[in-house]
């Protein structure tokens, strides 16, 4: 049986019940209860799943996170060796900011693959340039922005005033900002989320057609698996800001600094599933909406083997003496 046979509507509950945790806490102030509430119910989710799930992509490292942490198993069958095997990467709280303060785009995701399935990406940063099915092969990270941007223009057929490009807002990206203002391209700047902005580029309709910058490695594992799945693209290299990085990166194996990674290298699984539940309003999911007998929940589900994108909309009665709220 397929991995999303056997598990998609219980990594759906997974991100469901994460982000539910985390919009209780929205607007709050308090990014690590945000955090600590979406991660702890991620992971009870999980560990009701018929799987031996292992964490590639988690929270931290054993010693700095307890729970959902690199290497860890999870899942109701863990330890067995009669069961199904999975490799998943989550992040419980996209843009824990964003959601303590009630900014849009906040998200709790999940990735999956067979064993071997996704890089065990350490946590450091990662340059990135990110464009989706019709910039497809035409783009290179290491070009010039002007000419990137020449290129995705006519992958549009459109002039590159018309493009828009998401950018973390970040001291590091002054000369990136510069670069593309100067080539003529308009930016939306934010603060976090740029695994969700990913997504958002591969999507028709967004208004938004490349992610550039430098973000976080774990991130990048998860998008590039949002990207097998969506037809887009990511490159990618890894980014070492001091000498403790580069030493730390090299113990993990990652010895050549210059490696250029593409999509199939950063998500290389055939069984890739991916699961996003908005818990603010954002760009293509809504947040999660409390009323007077449960909530309402938005969610992306994907699956590669599939070529199935699905939105799940879903109710969650807690109290039936209350009417249903299907209000927009």
């Amino acid at each position: 049986m397929r991995l999303d046979q056997l598990l998609e509507d219980g990594f759906v509950r997974v991100t469901e019940q994460a982000a539910v945790a985390a919009a209780h806490t929205m607007g709050l102030g308090d990014r690590k209860k945000s955090d600590q509430v979406a991660v702890e119910a991620m992971r009870r989710e999980l560990d009701s799943l018929a799987m031996a799930g292992r964490i590639v992509i988690g929270e931290g490292e054993r010693d700095e996170a307890p729970m959902l942490f690199v290497g860890e198993e999870v899942g109701a069958a863990k330890g067995r060796s009669d069961a199904v095997g999975v490799d998943i990467a989550v992040d419980p709280l996209e843009g824990t900011n964003l959601c303590a303060t009630g900014a849009p785009d906040a998200t709790a995701v999940l990735a999956a693959a067979e064993r071997g399935g996704l890089l065990h990406a350490p946590d450091v940063y990662m340059q990135k340039l990110i464009v989706g099915p019709s910039a497809r092969g035409k783009l290179h990270l290491d070009a010039p922005v002007a000419e990137n941007l020449r290129a995705l223009a006519r992958a549009f057929d459109r002039d590159v005033e018309d493009l828009t490009i998401i950018v973390l807002d970040r001291p590091r990206h002054a000369q990136l900002i510069d670069d593309i203002r100067g080539a003529g391209a308009r930016i939306r700047l934010i603060g976090d989320g740029d695994l969700s902005a990913g997504i958002a580029v591969a999507v028709r309709g967004t208004g938004v057609h490349a992610v550039m910058g430098v973000g976080g490695a774990p991130e990048g594992v998860i998008t590039a698996a949002a990207m097998r799945c969506l037809g887009g693209e990511i490159q990618a290299r890894l980014v070492a800001t001091d000498d403790g990085q580069t030493a730390r990166l090299a113990k993990l194996g990652f010895h050549d600094l210059d490696r250029l990674y593409l999509t199939e290298d950063l998500a290389p699984g055939e069984e890739i599933l991916v699961s996003c539940t908005g818990v603010t309003d954002g760009e293509l999911l809504r947040g999660v909406g409390f009323f007077g007998g449960g909530y309402r929940t938005h969610t992306l589900f994907m699956s590669l083997s599939r070529q199935l994108i699905r939105f799940v909309d879903s109710i969650h009665r807690e109290d039936l003496s209350k009417p249903v709220y299907f209000g927009a």
